[in-house]
């Protein structure tokens, strides 16, 4: 049986806010950061929730939504299994891209650079300061691997609990996204979007204007 779904009513003009050159900062992360702290104050639930897509060697794409940890001028920090889909495709291939999407404030960002694991310190680091189900979680999930039932999972959650041995397990830590490569896209009435650019070009940020 054929299966159809007619979407061309399902539009929004967008009208909130623009995006001008006199605006911007002229460091992407300052410009970054500015929007990030009004997507804090707004309604978005975790705003710094990010579609991070990544690629095998050979360019077969995917993507999955993480939450960004830190920030700062060296880059774009979030955790996860070294051992999963995207841990192993990062492992091939470190070339990667985040994308932001703050729907309140029509906004998106999206960022491009390399990846490489952040130090072991800051991973330990960081784990412990999880909560302890967050602990838990981690070290009994073969993040990406096939499990036989949600039983299993359970089981598994019960025994680490029920143990007095619970640390940082080595294929868990972060990364690190380092941008040479940053978009800021603001909705605009008619699909008339705008769109500025930063690319990294011999130590310095150029700015551009994309056409919607």
């Amino acid at each position: 049986m054929a299966f159809s779904k007619d979407l061309h009513d399902h539009r929004r003009n967008y009208r909130l806010n623009e995006l001008s050159e006199d605006q911007i900062s002229l460091n992407p992360y300052e410009q970054f950061e500015r929007w990030f702290e009004e997507a804090s104050k707004s309604e978005i639930i975790e705003p710094n929730s990010m579609i991070i897509s990544t690629a095998t060697k050979s360019g077969k794409p995917s993507s999955r939504v993480v939450l960004l940890k830190a920030f700062d001028e060296t880059g774009f920090t979030f955790y996860t299994n070294y051992h999963s889909r995207k841990g192993k495709e990062l492992e091939e291939n470190n070339q990667a891209c985040l994308l932001f999407f703050w729907d309140k404030l029509e906004r998106q960002v999206r960022i491009e650079g390399c990846v490489e694991k952040v130090a072991a310190n800051l991973s330990e680091e960081y784990f412990l300061s999880r909560p302890f189900e967050s602990q838990l979680g981690a070290t009994i999930s073969e993040q990406s691997s096939e499990i036989p039932s949600r039983q299993y999972l359970e089981d598994k959650l019960e025994q680490a609990r029920a143990s007095e041995n619970i640390h940082r397990p080595d294929n868990w830590g972060g990364y690190i996204l380092k941008p040479h490569y940053f978009e800021f896209w603001q909705g605009r009435a008619s699909r008339l979007h705008d769109r500025i650019i930063y690319e990294a070009v011999q130590g310095t940020w150029e700015t551009k204007r994309l056409a919607p």
